[in-house]
């Protein structure tokens, strides 16, 4: 499957009728619907009826309209209270979980890296960027330029992560010269002024395509991703087709730090990164590996009514490249019975906290905890395939669900204060938040994997930035490939490996021996007696010899290197011989 180009092997699959199935065998009757739950209202009333209509008709009264009775008030149950175990749904992936690489093929930090930036879409990534320079300077930029090219360009990238693993405060310090701070490398691979003028016209998109776009402002065909969308829709790509994630899977914001006034940035309170770009993100729960994302420009001109988080899950669940029987976690801004209960009909479990307030969820119902409430107290309520548990920790946990039942016998450890000394007290928990707080942390996981060795830095353009968190993306996500395939690199050696290949360069510089033992040093111990000072110790100079075929005899050798090279003001025979080293 490395062979083909990353559309061909999604094309494959989709054509495909093979299905991985995962379960056991109670499971295997997928045509088996789910139970069917009494509704919680009772039958109206009849309609009054129209005896002897032909005769009374003149003296009938309009007959009034029947009252429906009020829906019978809902109670909280407790964990005492055995709740009903839900279908399980059959695991049937497009493919099966994991790389999709031939197996027989050893892969590299760069060979993997070049499935997301593959030489087609870096060629591509050149034409625009050499196009956008050609703009530039017709426009009067006065710089010096010479068209990148694929290989320049790879090694643009292998600096770009060179940069986020040797932290300097300006760019400009990474070609320092005669100082303490000064680092060699990035010079031996790139001048600076290249590497700022590659930096100023990098372009993911035609130039002369942006400007009809930018014709577009303020109409419903404006594309406000239109700069950065041909290089994502690569990405994105190349991300469901090389890996196939496993059954759990978790939905999330990611947050690409930007201040620019482009009307898309946004700003985030509780997350670390407060201002920037919003991504939605679907990872595997199990990895942290980048499933697919997605960039949130504004209000959606195409939404389809059921608000902005069922439009976001929904696009990122693609039935036909993931298969189906998967469970999704997702947090309180996403989770609504609506979305649960229409995954459901797709195949996908779902399992997220919600909000109190929303729509068809149990607002009224009696018996609810309070805030005095003990510390593991458990309500649930089960509403059809639809599970609402409230759980008291150190504050109400609110979480519904479609996959697990109310409470199995979960329990929890929380260190406690009794009496002025702390210990570890056991808790009940209910399996919804168990399994909630197992998986949901896919996300997180990637964007803790992202930031150790993160290529971000400042940029003159939005997109730009964008662009950085594409490579960010790609060299994540085959770090956790190589790690699956092989498993003998930390992510630190990754990267280390991964920019060497880039740069066209040996990851390893053999040391060279330290100076001050290079030093000169009789040939023979020193005597007391002045006639055997004169010859003792005196052999015939290697470099006279080598260099010029003279047999010159010398008293002083090096430490080092032990051999004897002369040491006199008209014949420095010691310095000649190390420069030649």
């Amino acid at each position: 499957m490395a062979h083909c180009t990353c559309e061909e092997t999604l094309e494959t699959v989709l054509d495909s009728e093979e299905e991985f199935t995962f379960s056991s065998e109670e499971e295997q009757d997928e045509d088996e619907g789910w139970s069917h739950f009494e509704e919680r209202l009772d039958p109206a009333e009849d309609a009054l009826s129209d005896e002897n209509e032909e005769n009374d008709i003149d003296q009938m009264p309009v007959a009034k309209k029947a009252r429906k009775s009020k829906q019978p008030a809902m109670t909280w149950k407790t964990e005492t209270e055995v709740d009903l175990v839900p279908q399980t749904l059959r695991f049937l992936p497009a493919r099966e979980p994991g790389p999709q690489l031939w197996s027989a093929d050893s892969y590299t930090p760069l060979s993997l890296f070049k499935l997301f930036f593959t030489e087609n879409a870096v060629s591509t990534l050149c034409y625009n960027t050499n196009a956008q320079a050609a703009r530039s300077l017709a426009r009067g930029r006065k710089y010096k330029w010479t068209d990148v090219s694929v290989s320049e360009m790879y090694r643009y990238f292998g600096l770009i992560f060179y940069m986020g693993m040797v932290k300097l405060i300006s760019i400009k310090d990474y070609w320092r010269q005669g100082s303490l701070f000064s680092v060699p490398f990035p010079a031996t691979i790139m001048s600076r002024d290249r590497y700022r003028t590659i930096s100023w016209n990098m372009h993911m998109s035609n130039p002369a395509e942006d400007k009809e776009n930018d014709k577009k402002k303020g109409t419903n065909e404006y594309d406000r991703l239109f700069r950065v969308k041909p290089l994502m829709d690569t990405i994105r790509l190349a991300c469901k087709t090389i890996y196939h994630p496993r059954r759990n899977l978790a939905v999330d914001e990611r947050m690409v730090a930007c201040k620019a006034s482009t009307g898309m940035t946004q700003y985030m309170k509780a997350k670390p990164t407060k201002w920037g770009f919003k991504l939605f993100v679907l990872a595997d729960s199990s990895n942290g590996y980048t499933v697919d994302f997605s960039v949130y420009t504004g209000k959606n001109k195409a939404a389809t009514g059921n608000g902005l988080p069922y439009d976001t899950v929904m696009s990122l669940l693609d039935k036909k490249v993931l298969g189906s029987g998967y469970h999704v976690y997702m947090d309180n801004f996403y989770t609504s019975p609506k979305l649960l209960s229409d995954m459901l009909e797709m195949k996908y479990g779902a399992c997220g906290t919600y909000r109190d307030y929303r729509k068809n969820s149990p607002q009224n119902a009696s018996n609810s905890l309070t805030k005095n409430s003990p510390r593991g107290s458990i309500r649930w309520i089960r509403n059809g395939p639809l599970v609402f548990v409230k759980w008291m920790d150190t504050r109400e946990v609110s979480v519904c669900s479609t996959i697990h039942p109310a409470y199995t016998g979960d329990t929890v450890q929380r260190r406690v204060k009794t009496q002025d000394t702390w210990s570890f007290k056991t808790f009940p928990c209910p399996a919804p938040v168990t399994a909630y707080n197992q998986y949901m942390g896919g996300v997180d996981l990637s964007d803790q994997l992202l930031q150790y060795y993160t290529a971000q830095h400042k940029t003159l353009k939005w997109y730009r930035k964008i662009f950085l968190h594409f490579l960010d993306i790609a060299a994540t996500n085959s770090y956790m490939i190589h790690k699956e395939l092989y498993g003998n690199m930390t992510h630190k050696e990754f990267m280390e490996q991964l920019i060497a290949e880039l740069c066209g360069v040996s990851p390893k510089i053999p040391q060279k021996r330290a100076s001050s033992d290079h030093v000169p040093v009789p040939g023979a111990p020193l005597s007391s007696d002045t006639r055997k000072i004169a010859s003792s110790g005196r052999r015939i100079c290697v470099h006279c010899k080598a260099a010029h075929g003279k047999k010159k005899q010398t008293p002083w050798k090096c430490q080092a290197c032990d051999v004897h090279l002369c040491l006199q003001l008209t014949r420095n025979c010691f310095q000649e011989w190390h420069k030649s080293l």
